[in-house]
């Protein structure tokens, strides 16, 4: 996909967040990072025609929540849909997809999360696409149904519904491709009580995995981004 655009807006739920690896690869593609934080007031653009593409990334809150900014973002998605601009919801960002697609976000039936390193699997479509990692980095206890028109890619034993694409421009993955190292510490450090909820795998375990499985997470990422923004302007 060839775009003159400069600009990526990112949609970042938190004082501290960042875009991490997703941020510093499109930085590396010579995009320039929007980033708006619409939680503390920052207005999201009335069409694409200024940003080659859009990413929501993922929070502590529920996409269910009543906030007036999860409202704005979920009905601000239908923006890039109706341009046809590239668009990509990581983890709270794709249940906010489904919402805006009329799917739903729901608890796994037993309480069970996803937290450190599971299990994927492609689904046909999404061999279609490019190879797949076996492990990804989950944090999430929500998942999201997988809307109408929308083509599931990717699928787990906890949750159904891990990767979608809607039309051809707007996916969601329900996983961390984003996770650096550091931001791995900083999660399990600060959010340390969540892993102590059913399926969530122990602090030590998503260290020692990392060094396993997050090289094909990687090369995954360089992968999905060149289908989904291309090259970039450089």
């Amino acid at each position: 996909m060839t775009n003159d655009l400069q600009k990526i807006l990112i949609v970042l739920h938190q004082e501290n967040s960042t875009p991490g690896r997703v941020g510093y690869l499109l930085e590396q593609r010579g995009f320039t990072l929007d980033i708006r934080r619409p939680r503390f007031g920052d207005p999201l653009p009335q069409s694409m025609q200024e940003h080659a593409g859009a990413v929501i990334f993922g929070g502590p809150m529920s996409a269910n929540d009543e906030e007036d900014y999860v409202r704005q973002e979920i009905d601000w998605i239908s923006v890039p849909l109706r341009d046809d601009a590239p668009f990509l919801g990581i983890c709270l960002g794709a249940q906010m997809l489904s919402r805006q697609l009329g799917g739903q976000v729901d608890l796994h039936p037993c309480g069970l999360v996803e937290r450190g390193y599971y299990d994927i699997e492609p689904t046909e479509q999404g061999q279609t696409l490019f190879p797949w990692p076996q492990k990804v980095y989950q944090w999430h206890k929500e998942g999201f149904s997988l809307p109408a028109g929308a083509e599931r890619l990717a699928t787990s034993s906890y949750f159904q519904n891990q990767a979608m694409r809607y039309g051809q421009n707007a996916y969601g993955i329900q996983f961390h491709p984003e996770v650096t190292l550091q931001m791995m510490h900083q999660w399990t450090t600060v959010a340390a009580d969540h892993l102590t909820a059913a399926g969530a795998r122990k602090r030590g375990d998503h260290f020692r995995e990392r060094s396993a499985y997050d090289p094909d997470v990687e090369r995954w990422l360089n992968r999905f981004l060149d289908m989904w923004i291309g090259p970039g302007p450089l």
